[in-house]
């Protein structure tokens, strides 16, 4: 009997390295023709590893993923990975200034309210979004629109959908027992979650300094190596064979440019008010012990518009905007963030927008960072600040919804301002309770985890 590890055996990794290999321009038609010969599976469409063990093949799958790593790679000029090539083609720009002095004042109570708000937004979003999670878009606006939840605007149900449906669009198996309306109770444990409180001890103990092997050692310290997933499980096992930062983020990592260091980011903006730059170079610095490129860039660029949009002093359009400002403007990331920017702009349905941003990206696999970034920006930008359409527009859009609700959540809390501008059906079943696997946070109220970012923000 074989034991299935998902996200790091080399039969499954091929695969997804191939995919990786078509997307940034590198020719491997001479190793898929030996993996297909071989009789090798093409990568998994949504688990992390086959359903069929082939360890037989794992011989040939190691030495192909050494032959793939060798391969120039033509789009590097334009999607440049150290952080002096991303200076060199961005200009970041400067954020309105905080109206409450909220980048040094100790008493800033308004700050202190935003950062409640977004922690709210955070799980909110992630909440929403997990049912759903994997399943295909058709599935999504299916179940929704068996209970009248269509354009989605409140929490998934079971109740009311009929038999037959769910037995051809089951719910996420892991998520529907504490995701669904009728089961709510308190936030429970998300990746999505534990990164931020993660984050949060990271600057704790190491402040705005940190660095990347500050990131790798508090992983090794204090998060179970089974809540870890995709490039984030590749790099935790590459630290453990003794492979350092920043080699962890490429050693046989296909998932280094999916969306596992976007949903890290959100610490880096919420503690930098008005500094986008500062807060993209932390996103950075913690991104790279898992990702490249484009999965950098869309850290980067959450951070960023999170700093900007924790000032209270701007709309989500110019916190998008400065999101922009601080990635690789030719990178393939950028690029469809303004496409999804730009369809939210001129299409009133916002169906339409999400069935053209998966014509044109439905070839990333669902959990890469550039289709998801775009649809966030477009729901973002769709929903004009609006707390409940932002988090239902990021959700309905398909894709990675807890994670795509999660920022969104995010962004539109901070632009809110306090928990009591948040409507009540979303806050209320959260408890004031997050569940986690993080010592030390099981349990922790969302205003305690507010005021103790609110130490970091204003920590000198």
């Amino acid at each position: 009997m074989n034991l299935r590890l998902t996200w790091v055996q080399p039969e499954d990794l091929l695969g997804h390295e191939l995919r990786q290999a078509a997307e940034d321009g590198r020719d491997a038609r001479a190793v898929a023709a030996r993996w297909a010969a071989a009789g090798g599976p093409p990568a998994p469409d949504t688990a992390g590893a086959s359903e069929v063990p082939l360890p037989e093949l794992r011989p040939l799958a190691d030495s192909l993923l050494a032959a793939l790593s060798a391969l120039p790679a033509p789009l590097s000029a334009r999607e440049p990975a150290d952080l002096a090539g991303i200076h060199a083609v961005t200009t970041p720009r400067t954020a309105p200034t905080p109206p409450d002095g909220a980048a040094g004042a100790g008493g800033d109570t308004a700050l202190r309210d935003r950062l409640h708000a977004a922690w709210l937004g955070r799980a909110a979003g992630c909440l929403l979004g997990k049912p759903v999670e994997k399943l295909p878009l058709t599935a999504i606006r299916a179940l929704a629109r068996a209970t009248g939840n269509w354009p989605l605007s409140t929490w998934f149900t079971a109740r009311g959908v009929p038999p037959e449906l769910l037995a051809v669009h089951p719910w996420n198996r892991r998520s529907a027992a504490t995701s669904l309306a009728e089961n709510i109770d308190g936030m429970p444990e998300d990746d999505d979650l534990n990164y931020p409180l993660l984050n949060l001890l990271l600057l704790q103990r190491h402040g705005r300094g940190f660095t990347t092997a500050d990131v790798a050692r508090l992983w090794l310290d204090e998060l179970p190596a089974g809540r870890t997933f995709t490039a984030e499980r590749v790099a935790y096992r590459n630290l453990l064979d003794g492979i350092e930062p920043p080699l962890t983020a490429v050693h046989r990592n296909p998932f280094r440019e999916w969306i596992g260091a976007q949903i890290r980011a959100d610490v880096h903006g919420w503690t930098r008010p008005g500094d986008p730059a500062g807060a993209a170079e932390q996103a950075y610095r913690d991104a790279t012990l898992t990702h490249t490129a484009n999965g950098v860039y869309g850290a980067m660029f959450v951070a960023a518009t999170l700093a900007t949009a924790a000032t209270g002093s701007a709309d989500v359009h110019r916190s998008l905007a400065d999101g922009l400002a601080v990635i690789p403007p030719h990178s393939r990331l950028a690029q469809a963030v303004r496409r999804g920017i730009g369809l939210a702009r001129e299409t009133p349905d916002f169906d339409t927008v999400v069935d053209r941003l998966h014509a044109e990206l439905g070839g990333y696999h669902w959990v890469h960072a550039v289709p998801n970034t775009a649809l966030l920006a477009a729901a973002l930008t769709h929903a004009d600040g609006d707390f409940t359409r932002s988090l239902c527009a990021a959700v309905s859009g398909g894709w990675d919804t807890d994670s795509n609700g999660a920022t969104a959540g995010s962004v539109a809390g901070l632009l809110a301002g306090h928990p009591d501008r948040l409507p009540e059906r979303w806050t209320a079943p959260l408890k004031n309770r997050l569940a986690t696997s993080v010592p030390s946070f099981d349990g922790i109220g969302f205003d305690t985890l507010a005021e103790l970012t609110h130490r970091e923000a204003v920590r000198p």
